[in-house]
């Protein structure tokens, strides 16, 4: 046999050697990988079955199980499945449940603190002005030292979706004037809550899922909640016909993705990242799938249920703004609390600068094109 015969005999052995190792090599690996069951997450929101919010959450789910290739799971329960709407937090802390998809000023009871973080005074930002604080303005650091270091909390949070500002609310009767508003039995929740006491009405914090049969008992007058859409699916329509648009209640809100910091922190980096990123991909999907869902549910409560849709009168805008100025120095009597404010103050003045010489004049564009149809 030749020199050459021969070489290229020992390489073909050699190649079906390296490559029968190779195969054996993966298939010892593969039931390791195979081995790995997914974690499930327990998660539970704040929101009923069947509001539009379950389904936002939803949108962060699937998102999140796919990113993961499976690796992660969610089990998705909705309000009261567990713990109840407002105690979201402590099941999360305590790990009774493993995450929530709440907001933070159904914890404010706790720390008033809270309802910066997204219902606190409006300085001139929009929910997008101040999710953006959150990432790049010290939010993130405040938030975390507010339920880590002064809390003692053992949760990690990340906030996702700037909400459109919400509705004044539902009325059985238009209202105008500050003097038309005294005496009303009003649901709202966290700092709101102290907004609507200074302009003279009662206030009941409750969860959406009780809102409506309160006003059927004649536990409150009127009320708000957030958007067109969870009012049409509560059945707000069936309890008052005049539907008042625009307020500085809470006009900054975003969703908080709580987790317990035990589980998170058990996890593999990339599946971290993922949890964590996953919020920033769902907030974009849940703007437009809002967007589209709240404007088409406006219309369908106007046509189709008989509700008269109205704007905040300037008079109660502008009392709404000079008691924030009251409730703003009891607010800051607190250490921290003044170093949040500050710091949102710091990021409007300079960044709403920004957006409202830079923006366009949307109103004007609009009824150029449509001509007639608002009516500001």
């Amino acid at each position: 046999m030749s020199d050459n015969k021969l070489s290229r005999r020992r390489f073909l052995e050699k190649s079906t050697a390296i490559t029968a190792g190779a195969a054996a090599a993966t298939t010892l690996s593969a039931p390791a990988v195979l081995a790995q069951a997914p974690v499930t997450i327990k998660m539970q929101t704040s929101w009923p079955a069947s509001d539009i919010w379950m389904d936002f959450a939803r949108l962060y789910i699937e998102r999140v199980e796919k990113m993961s290739g499976g690796r992660l799971k969610f089990e998705l329960l909705p309000a009261g499945a567990v713990v109840g709407a407002f105690q979201v937090l402590d099941g999360v802390n305590d790990g009774v449940i493993d995450a929530a998809h709440t907001v933070p000023v159904y914890w404010y009871g706790k720390h008033k603190a809270a309802s910066l973080f997204g219902t606190g005074p409006v300085f001139g930002g929009s929910a997008t002005t101040m999710l953006a604080w959150f990432h790049q303005g010290g939010g993130k650091d405040l938030y975390r030292e507010l339920t880590q270091d002064i809390m003692g909390l053992n949760v990690v949070g990340f906030y996702g979706f700037p909400m459109p500002a919400q509705p004044f609310g539902w009325f059985k009767n238009p209202v105008t004037t500050t003097s038309e508003l005294q005496g009303f039995k009003y649901r709202t929740v966290g700092l709101a809550a102290d907004l609507m006491q200074n302009l003279g009405l009662s206030v009941a914090q409750l969860p959406g899922g009780e809102i409506v049969p309160a006003m059927e008992r004649g536990v409150i007058d009127a009320f708000e909640f957030n958007n067109p859409s969870s009012d049409l699916r509560f059945g707000s329509q069936d309890v008052a016909k005049n539907y008042i648009l625009s307020s500085y209640h809470q006009a900054s809100e975003s969703f908080e993705f709580l987790f317990n910091k035990d589980v998170f922190d058990d996890l593999d980096d990339d599946l971290k990242a993922i949890l964590e990123y996953g919020v920033e991909a769902a907030s974009t999907a849940t703007t437009a799938v809002a967007l589209d869902n709240y404007s088409a549910d406006l219309q369908k409560l106007q046509s189709e249920h008989g509700v008269t849709v109205h704007r905040t009168s300037k008079e109660i805008l502008d009392a709404q703004l000079q008691a924030w100025d009251k409730i703003i120095p009891t607010l800051e009597a607190d250490e921290f609390m003044k170093r949040v404010l500050d710091s949102q103050r710091q990021w409007v003045e300079r960044v709403v600068y920004y957006e409202l010489m830079n923006s366009a004049d949307l109103t004007l564009a609009y009824e150029h094109h449509f001509p007639g149809k608002l009516k500001l």
